[in-house]
């Protein structure tokens, strides 16, 4: 078994964007345009995770699941049309929750937030 390998840590919130661990990458915790529409904040997250893939050398393409969640969970339409526009057929399962996020912006900063599995091919 080859070691386990965190990178994009934050030590204030004790926590590791990525973590590679065998075939398989762990990418936490994907925000963009926070503040922004659910739109933006779809898009914001996606580039968010594309960034963190890229820098392990992966695409959106590797990614075999993703947890969705929302404020708003009515507002999966939204996802399905960026998820749709974004990984071009090659799509993740996936799973969305609703939930209240403990973040500063209260109901008017974050909406949505994206964490994904990917698999590296040897």
């Amino acid at each position: 078994m080859g070691k386990i390998v965190r990178s994009d840590i934050n030590e204030e919130w004790a926590h590791s964007g990525v973590v590679e661990a065998g075939d398989f990458v762990y990418i936490g915790y994907c925000v963009g345009n926070i503040g922004g529409t659910i739109e933006q904040q779809i898009q914001g997250a996606i580039d968010h995770l594309e960034k963190r893939l890229n820098s392990v050398d992966l695409e959106l393409d590797s990614v075999v699941q993703m947890d969705c969640l929302f404020r708003d969970i009515w507002n999966i339409p939204e996802m399905e049309v960026a998820i749709k526009e974004r990984f071009n057929g090659k799509y993740p399962v996936r799973k969305s929750i609703q939930t209240e996020f403990a973040h500063k912006g209260g109901s008017t900063g974050l909406l949505f937030q994206l964490d994904a599995i990917a698999y590296r091919e040897k």
